[in-house]
């Protein structure tokens, strides 16, 4: 059998956190056995559906490295078939129409609610002839729900879970407008897919319920179930706005890599004993629905934050550059020279092993490209008392003596002044550092004295020590 899994999000919004694990465990479900991941897009919410949203949907994908086999499928555009398919259910006694006004629905609820019932429709329609239809009305179709018995879901991640039949009543499969309802489109849409695993969050399982009466009302066969536990935020509370960033895009904004999202995700609720750095080759090896947990995953964002941190320096020094550089140029208003970029590459093994996000490194390297003289921090300031100012006089004129211009060059005038004066080296690394960056934080100091070059490394001790 080959597997095909499906990723079927509605575009009324971003992608947001959750949607992403799902689509990753769909991916990697299919990947790892050579089957068919396929993407549906869930639109027939028409007043909540956008365009722009379906964009931000498979941008999203697309940024998680999270391909899909054919075409993006509109559910929208299915709609003559979901149609079809209740015509199929009316013939074999299945379905059949009711013509309750929305008055008569209210009033049912209400007389429910007084006799302390749970709200549900009564099936008043489910036996009676259509002849006795009311003029004008037009019906909608429901499902001729079994009545007795019960209905079992066999999960792979919730185990069997089961529900009296009598507890369901006849769903809606299409509205009085003839529209279909999300229950009976996805039933269809994965029979014609051929799906073959629904992975989806565990608030889905109810649906499941109904969604199996379907598949038994039309003689298909259903696909295996997998619902994964939701996702929480920092405080256990269900994940919300309130949380902070939830869209996938809010994260690359952040500065987080994709591998750090597929790995991060990944851990947010399976696991492979006590690995937890995962490589996606690996990822895909290994993956099984039986690794997925049954209670909810906190986000943690230290924890997330650290994971990219590793995969930043795993990553070249090339590609860092590239992704950096729209955090820089957005930030200095103007787009960076070859030469720029040049001096950004010299620099970036120095940030590898101190920055956990590409924000981190795009805002520490701007004092590369910072116009003189050089702001100064707080604490950088404050480091540059008369005194240090006088020994930075006496370095410049060291350096600019020095036919050198390397890291170790510098940094041994740095010492053999320092053993002059009587100092340790902090106490002239230190200004130094203040009087090139700006910051009491950088890179190694003497490397960024190479990379910022003696002309502009000159040049911004100047105006340290006679401004």
């Amino acid at each position: 059998m080959t597997i095909v899994t499906r990723f079927a999000p509605s575009p009324t919004g971003f992608l947001h956190i959750g949607g992403g694990r799902t689509a990753l465990f769909n991916w990697l479900l299919a990947r790892r056995h050579g089957g068919k991941f396929l993407l549906r897009i869930e639109d027939t919410d028409r007043a909540r559906s956008t365009q722009a949203a379906v964009d931000a949907i498979l941008d999203g994908l697309k940024w998680l490295g999270l391909d899909w086999d054919g075409d993006a499928i509109s559910q929208f555009e299915r709609k003559d078939r979901h149609a079809a398919v209740v015509e199929e259910m009316l013939a074999n006694g299945s379905a059949y129409r009711c013509y309750c006004t929305p008055e008569e629905l209210d009033a049912m609820r209400e007389a429910q609610k007084a006799a302390g019932q749970q709200p549900r429709y009564d099936g008043r329609w489910r036996d009676r002839d259509p002849s006795e239809a009311p003029a004008g009305i037009a019906p909608a179709i429901r499902l001729k729900a079994p009545r007795e018995g019960e209905t079992v879901v066999k999960d792979h991640v919730q185990g069997e879970v089961r529900v009296q039949n009598s507890q369901l009543d006849d769903l809606i499969l299409l509205r009085s407008d003839g529209t279909p309802t999300y229950l009976l489109a996805v039933v269809v849409d994965d029979y014609d897919m051929g799906v073959t695993h629904v992975v989806r969050g565990d608030d889905h399982l109810t649906n499941t319920f109904r969604q199996l009466q379907i598949y038994n009302a039309m003689g298909w066969k259903a696909p295996e179930f997998a619902h994964i536990p939701l996702i929480h935020g920092p405080d256990g509370a269900k994940l919300s706005k309130r949380h902070g960033a939830l869209g996938i895009e809010a994260y690359r904004d952040m500065g987080f890599l994709p591998e750090t999202m597929r790995n991060y995700l990944l851990r947010l609720g399976w696991g492979h004993g006590d690995a937890e750095i995962i490589p996606t080759e690996q990822a895909i090896e290994w993956f099984d629905l039986e690794g997925i947990g049954r209670s909810p995953s906190r986000l943690d964002f230290a924890k997330m934050e650290n994971l990219n941190g590793h995969y930043i320096r795993e990553a070249s020094d090339a590609r860092l550059v590239d992704l950096t550089v729209p955090f820089i140029e957005q930030r200095l208003g103007r787009a960076l020279t070859p030469a720029d970029k040049d001096r950004l590459l010299q620099s970036v093994p120095g940030f590898k092993p101190r920055v956990k996000t590409l924000v981190e490194l795009a805002d520490g390297s701007l004092y590369l490209f910072a116009n003189r003289p050089l702001p100064l921090d707080e604490k950088a300031a404050g480091l540059l008392t008369a005194d240090a100012r006088s020994q930075l006089g006496a370095l410049a004129e060291a350096f600019a003596a020095s036919t050198e211009w390397t890291a170790a060059a510098l940094e041994q005038i740095v010492r053999e002044q320092a053993e002059r004066t009587g100092l340790k080296l902090g106490k002239l690394a230190q200004p130094l550092r203040a009087a090139l960056t700006g910051s009491t934080v950088s890179p190694p100091i003497f490397e960024v004295a190479e990379i910022l070059g003696r002309v502009e490394s000159l040049a911004r001790l100047e105006d340290v020590t006679k401004g």
